[in-house]
């Protein structure tokens, strides 16, 4: 077995989980609707941390029964428990691992949807094409996943490229499986616009962010400024011949968001009140933080393209992410939403950079 594993920790969880299967059990809370499922809720997060540690005190306990019995005069029964605490030590030692991984601060935001920020960088009409082709990808990844997808705004190029691309993703979990996706991607290839059969490298930005509901970021009617305008599709075709899309504007920030793809003006407004409010929480917890808002500036730089976290190479047919050193030979897959090996192994790395900070 390997290091001892402090339990301080885990018998607090256990106390708290026991008090709360006793607190929903109780009439006066029950009836409060609000009160009783988040206690549900906090009580259903901790049941998998209390399961694992209960699996660890019996595998402990199997194993000093077991080194006890190797002090039998009884050579067979010594060998079975010597082979036996072999079995136990390496058990012990994976779900004390688990633990840790349990154990480590939750991100709050991993449980909330998420929007989507798609934008060319370098390389002109070419990264405005792959900008699409990755929406798609991302499409089809949530499609995978069961999740929902909806168009916040989008505005097209002549040949199908994508100006900007903004859209929100809601389902289970959604923002803890796409939140490493914040960066540059570059992509390595002969464009179609390439009559020479050169290989060119162009830059695509990816945001990430927690989507937050109005209620959470105050915006104050004087602080804004909403215009309408008439929605627009590539090549300035007219998706709608009425001014409903919105565009807001926040002067205290700057900040400027859009929506055109609800069909009517109150949805679209609506829509970008909600996008603001996700962009505010975004900017304000980035004043508040230094190291966050150092993060979100790393993740998607300048665009150039000697930034990036993730390269697709379409001549060799590999896709590399840059930050953990991991390749899948299998680009066309991989833009066809085949997306999973690559988050697990985001994830993972994350976690072990993390358990590494905690021993340190």
């Amino acid at each position: 077995m390997g290091a001892e594993f402090k339990t301080d920790k885990l018998d607090a969880i256990v106390e708290r989980y026991k008090t709360l299967e006793q607190k929903v059990q109780d009439p006066e809370i029950i009836a409060d609707n609000k009160a009783w499922a988040q206690l549900c809720r906090e009580r259903s997060e901790l049941e998998p941390i209390v399961e694992k540690y209960e699996q660890l005190k019996k595998a402990k306990a199997d194993y000093a029964d077991a080194m006890e019995m190797q002090k039998s005069d009884d050579a067979e029964m010594v060998a079975l428990a010597k082979e036996e605490c072999e079995s136990l030590s390496a058990a012990i030692d994976t779900l004390v691992e688990e633990l840790k991984v349990m154990l480590l601060p939750k991100d709050p935001n991993d449980g909330k949807n998420a929007v989507l920020e798609i934008r060319p960088a370098a390389g002109g009409e070419e990264a405005a094409l792959f900008a699409a082709e990755l929406c798609r990808m991302y499409r089809m990844f949530a499609e995978r996943r069961r999740w929902n997808v909806e168009d916040i705004s989008i505005n097209q190029t002549e040949l199908g490229g994508i100006k900007e691309a903004v859209f929100g993703i809601s389902g289970k979990d959604v923002f803890s499986q796409l939140k490493f996706e914040s960066g540059v991607h570059r992509v390595q290839r002969v464009p179609v616009t390439e009559t020479q059969g050169r290989v060119h490298t162009s830059t695509v930005t990816v945001a990430v962010l927690p989507e937050t509901e109005t209620v959470d970021v105050e915006i104050l009617d004087k602080d804004i400024r909403i215009d309408t305008y008439r929605s627009s599709g590539a090549g300035g075709q007219h998706i709608n011949k009425t001014d409903s899309a919105i565009r807001i504007t926040h002067f205290p920030t700057g900040i400027v968001v859009t929506c055109q793809d609800q069909r009517s003006q109150t949805k679209n407004k609506e829509r970008a009140m909600q996008f603001l409010a996700t962009k505010l929480y975004d900017y304000y917890q980035g004043q508040k933080d230094e190291a966050y808002a150092s993060l979100r500036r790393g993740q998607v730089g300048t665009g150039d393209r000697s930034e990036r976290i993730r390269t697709y190479n379409f001549p060799q047919g590999r896709v590399t992410d840059h930050r953990i050193g991991f390749t899948l030979y299998s680009i066309d897959e991989f833009m066809n939403g085949d997306l999973d090996k690559m988050v697990e192994a985001l994830r993972i790395a994350d976690q072990t950079r993390r358990l590494e900070g905690e021993e340190n």
